[in-house]
Order: structure tokens, then C-alpha cells, then sequence
């Protein structure tokens, strides 16, 4: 019937001994038909007909017609009263094509209109999978789609089905005896098929109808799963990547509109490898600028418990560090302003105990990011400024003792011999002497790598580091005693005042506890750093490998992986040596 000269196929077929009598010419191709069962089911073929005011009228010509010919083919025949087939496939493209023909009651009863309603109600809105299928179809009818409703109405269905989907399931799980059985939804794999539009509508719904947030999370990571996996590995350090393809392009709206959707932080617990894997999506199709800050947002709610793997991100910048140290940093800060909020959140003294939940978080921060830093310092390509920086973030009070940083730092000299001595004085100002444990006084009394100055002041604070242990009472009473002195203060100084002397008291206990645990497993820590010479580079280069690594975006280790990860950079805790 279709063709791109006058096509006979209906005439012949209904009508064999009438020729036809009009042209219809639809996004350039045409259609030999006939006037008067046209203009008996269409209004808009009557109205067009009768303004022309021409009974010798031959040619019409229709534009923008909703599915194209083909589906103008269909109504045709439906108008000649030719049976076919209303599916899945073709009733939005049908309904559409009807609205705009407007084949309404009007003008017969049970026209196109009403029959492709009809199937709608009682054939695709019931079913979960024809309505997304539905739904997945509309997208070559926009904007028709959208006017006459049936892109919403096909949402709504969704999001009811699924909510009543999760219920049933609900129920048969109460009724089953097994119910470690971990359940997914079945429709989380069906609505990867549709475009991030219409998904991220969908979801939004979902979530207006109550749909449970865990269902909610599992669905975004498998539709990023499914239209995020062509970002990988050949895409890092490339120089001739200056700016994203085509590709990223469409990727970066994906990445941007699954962040926008991700529940809030209160209400939900979104895995930490997918928020990395959404991060590293993010930096590599640089999404904007806000949707990396929230993801960066997310992981600093929890930094303590990401592991060292997730944060070793590789940089995509020409001429930069291997690592995304920026990012980390980042993530850091947002982390100490949450930390600085809880604080300032609490009215009385309880928070400021040992056992707190802040200071503990803070202090398996400032364990992991040390070492960060350590894993980072043979970088060739990480300039002073940017470690330094990378440094100075951590506030003093969350490192009881300094052993971690001295670590890092003398890392970081080892790889970068060509340093200047105003650079080295530069660098180890940040480690305090005070909070060295024995076996790293040790070990830097011999370090040459050390500036002089430092050598000198860890020899002397060694030689007083028992006569402090014998005084620890006596430096107890003197602080109390201030504490009585500031009563004179107006409240907010000695409430302030009284903050930063508990903090102090408490750093104290900290680290005699630590001291008293830890003491034998660093000296043998310390001792395997003396012996393993040459195991610098290796570990730099395991760090890089588990950094690209990661670019399995969204696998993740699985738990015993993550424990074994742990195990490992437990043992890799050890002191360089000259």
C-alpha cells in the first residue's frame, strides 16, 4: 500500500471496480484512496475536505504524522474496514496517529480512538511489562505522546503495578519458611529498556506511591549498570582525550539524572562501590559540576567506612598526579564540616567522651587517609603543593599518634630525592615529634632523609618521652586546675575553653590506650620495614593497578574481598628505610 508513487493496494483489495479518488501524501509518501471512508471516521480529513471548498479536490497532504506512514497505512485501513492486529507494539503509535486524525465517537461509534483506549484500559495498563514496553515506544511520538497522555498514564501504571508487585511479594515472603531467600523485583530488569527521560519519571513516581527505597536503589544500579558500561579502562590517561564523545555525552545526562534520583542519605543506604563507580562515571564524562559534589557529598556521610581501594581514583587530567588527590580532598573537607555540625550540634558535654561516634569516626579517618598518603607519595607526578595540601586538611586532633603521617611523609622524600632542603623543612613541620611512637623515634633518629633540625628535636623528645609517662598525673591536675580558673570566664569562653581541655584529656587517654595495644604489633611492623629494602616500588605500583582496577565500576569486591583488602593494607603498614 505504501509507496513513493500513487499505490492502488486498498483500492484493489475493497474496492476493485472504484478507482481511487484522492491522494493523501504523508512525510512524502502516497496514498491512492478514496474520499468518502476517509472523511466518514476522520475529522481531520473532513475539515481539511471541506475548507478547500473544491468537489473536484485531489491531493491532500499531511505533515508530522505520528509514526509515519506506516502507521497512517493502518488507520487507513481501519477506515476501509480491513481487520488487523492492535499490539503491544503499535497501540501507542495508533492512538497517537488517531488523535491526530481525530478519529473520535464523533464520527462513529467504537472509532480507532476508542479501540485503541480500550486496549489500553484493559489489555497494557494492567501488565507491568506491556506498559513499559508501551512506554519504551513512545519515545519516536514526542511531543503528540505527551499531549494526549498517554507517556503519563503509562508512568502512573508502572509505578501502581510495581507498588502492588512489592506488596504480593511481601506477602508470599511472610507466607515462605525460607526467608533468608534474598528477592528482586523482576520489573528492576525490564525498565532498563527505557530512555533516562522516561526512567527517571518512572522512579520519581515510584517513589510518590511508596514504592520501598531499597527497591529504588537496586533499580538505579542496574539501569547504570546496564547504560553505563562502555566507560572503561582504554579511557584513562589517554592524552588524545581532551574533551567527552558523543557517547559521554548521552552518558553524562544519564549519570546526572540517576544522581538526582538517589533517595536521600537518611532514609536509605546506598552501596559505597556504586557511589564510587558513579564518581569515577562522573570525572571521566565530566558531569557537572554540582552532581560530582553530591556524589562527593554521599561518600563523605560515610567516609569512615570507605576502604583505602576506593579512594585511590585514577586522574583523567593531561600533565596531573596519577591519582584524583583533589577529589579526595574534596570528599575530606565535606566530611569535617559534618563533623564540625554534630559537634556544634550537641548542647551538653556527652559528645565530647572517648566513645563518641564523631571522634571515633574522625580518628578511622585520619588512619585511612594517612595512609592515603602513603599509598600516593611515590607518585612522581604529585607535586609538594598538592601533598601538602592533601595534608594540612586533617586537623591535629585526629591522629593520636603521628607514626601514619611520618610514614607517608618520609615515602614522599624517599621518591622525591631532587627536594630542596627548604622543601623537606617544608614538609616535616607537619609531624609532631610528641606523638611518635618509639620505634618511629627510632628509625627517624636515623633517617637522613630527615632535616637536621627534625633529627634533633626527635632525639630530645625521645629522651623525654619517660619522664612525660611519669608526670601524665601530674599534667592531669594542671589541666583540672585551669578548668577552675576559667570559671571567672564569661559562659561561652569557658564552655569553649572547657570543650577544647576535654578534647585534650582526651586525646591523652587515646593515646596511652593506643600505645598500650598497638606498641608490639608496630614494633614488628617496624622491624619488617627494616628488612624489606626494596618493597617501595612494588606497593606504588600494586596501588596503581588496584586504582584502575576499580574501573569495574560498579562490581565491587564482595565482603570477604573487602576484608581481605583490609588484611592487606594492615601489613602493609611498615616504615621505608634508607
Amino acid at each position: 500500500m505504501v509507496s513513493s508513487q500513487h499505490s492502488p493496494f486498498i483500492t484493489r483489495t475493497i474496492f476493485s471496480d472504484v478507482a481511487g479518488d484522492i491522494t493523501i501524501a504523508v512525510n512524502g509518501e502516497s496514498f491512492l484512496l478514496h474520499k468518502f471512508p476517509l472523511v466518514s471516521l476522520s475529522g481531520k480529513i473532513r475539515k481539511m475536505v471541506a475548507d478547500a471548498k473544491d468537489p473536484n479536490l485531489s491531493e491532500l497532504n499531511l505533515t508530522h504524522v505520528p509514526g509515519g506512514p506506516k502507521t497512517f497505512e493502518l488507520a487507513a485501513k481501519f477506515c476501509y474496514g480491513m481487520n488487523f492486529e492492535i499490539t503491544t507494539t503499535n497501540v501507542a503509535r495508533l492512538h497517537c496517529v488517531a488523535e491526530y486524525l481525530e478519529m473520535t465517537e464523533d464520527y462513529r461509534e467504537e472509532n480507532l480512538i476508542a479501540r485503541t483506549e480500550t486496549f489500553l484500559v484493559e489489555v497494557v495498563f494492567p501488565n507491568l511489562e506491556k506498559t513499559v514496553e508501551v512506554l519504551s515506544s513512545c519515545d519516536d511520538l514526542l511531543p503528540i505522546a505527551e499531549e494526549v497522555g498517554i507517556s503519563d498514564r503509562c508512568i502512573d501504571a508502572i509505578a501502581r503495578n510495581a507498588c502492588q508487585e512489592q506488596l504480593v511479594s511481601g506477602l508470599s515472603r511472610l507466607d515462605c519458611d525460607s526467608g533468608s531467600l534474598e528477592h528482586k523485583e523482576w520489573w528492576i530488569e525490564d525498565l532498563s529498556v527505557l530512555s533516562i527521560d522516561f526512567y527517571g519519571r518512572v522512579i520519581m513516581a515510584m517513589g510518590h506511591v511508596g514504592l520501598h527505597i531499597d527497591s529504588i536503589i537496586a533499580s538505579l544500579m542496574h539501569y547504570a549498570q546496564v547504560s553505563l558500561k562502555g566507560i572503561g579502562k582504554p579511557q584513562i590517561w589517554n592524552p588524545a582525550r581532551a574533551y567527552p564523545c558523543e557517547g559521554e555525552k548521552g552518558q553524562k545526562t544519564v549519570v546526572e539524572t540517576l544522581v538526582s534520583l538517589l533517595p536521600p542519605e537518611k532514609s536509605s543506604t546506598v552501596p559505597l562501590n556504586f557511589l564510587f563507580g558513579m564518581l569515577r562515571i562522573a570525572i571521566m564524562v565530566d558531569a557537572a559540576l554540582a552532581c560530582r559534589l553530591e556524589i562527593e557529598r554521599r561518600i563523605a556521610f560515610r567516609l569512615e567506612m570507605v576502604l583505602l581501594d576506593d579512594l585511590l581514583i585514577p586522574s583523567v587530567q593531561t600533565g596531573d598526579s596519577l591519582f584524583d588527590v583533589d577529589t579526595v580532598k574534596r570528599i575530606l573537607i565535606h566530611f569535617l564540616q559534618r563533623i564540625d555540625q554534630e559537634e556544634n550540634g550537641d548542647c551538653g558535654y556527652e559528645s565530647e567522651n572517648i566513645d563518641s561516634p564523631s571522634h571515633g569516626s574522625l580518628l578511622k579517618v585520619g588512619r585511612l587517609i594517612d595512609t592515603y598518603l602513603a599509598e600516593i607519595a611515590p607518585d612522581p607526578y604529585l607535586s609538594l603543593e598538592k601533598f601538602i595540601a592533601m595534608i594540612s586538611v586533617l586537623p591535629d586532633y585526629a591522629r593520636v599518634i603521628d607514626d601514619g603521617l611520618y610514614r607517608a611523609i618520609d615515602i614522599y622524600l624517599k621518591a622525591h630525592p631532587m627536594l630542596s632542603e627548604h622543601d623537606c623543612k617544608k614538609l616535616c613541620k607537619f609531624i609532631d615529634c610528641q606523638k611518635l611512637s618509639q620505634e618511629a623515634c627510632n628509625h627517624a633518629a636515623q633517617n637522613d632523609r630527615l632535616p637536621v633540625q627534625m633529627t634533633v628535636q626527635v632525639l630530645y623528645f625521645e629522651q623525654l618521652q619517660l619522664k612525660n609517662a611519669l608526670c601524665e598525673s601530674c599534667g592531669d591536675t594542671q589541666k583540672m586546675s585551669s578548668g577552675v580558673t576559667s570559671a571567672a570566664m564569661s559562659p561561652r569562653d569557658s564552655y569553649a575553653s572547657l570543650r577544647r581541655e576535654n578534647r585534650e584529656l582526651k586525646l591523652e587517654i587515646s593515646r596511652m590506650r593506643v600505645r598500650l595495644s598497638d606498641l608490639e604489633k608496630e614494633q614488628v611492623f617496624m622491624k619488617q620495614g627494616m628488612i624489606d629494602k626494596t618493597g617501595q616500588g612494588k606497593t606504588f605500583l600494586t596501588s596503581l593497578s588496584r586504582g584502575i582496577g576499580r574501573f569495574g565500576i560498579f562490581g565491587g569486591p564482595s565482603h570477604g574481598k573487602r576484608r581481605k583488602s583490609e588484611g592487606k593494607t594492615a601489613r602493609s603498614r611498615r616504615y621505608s628505610v634508607s
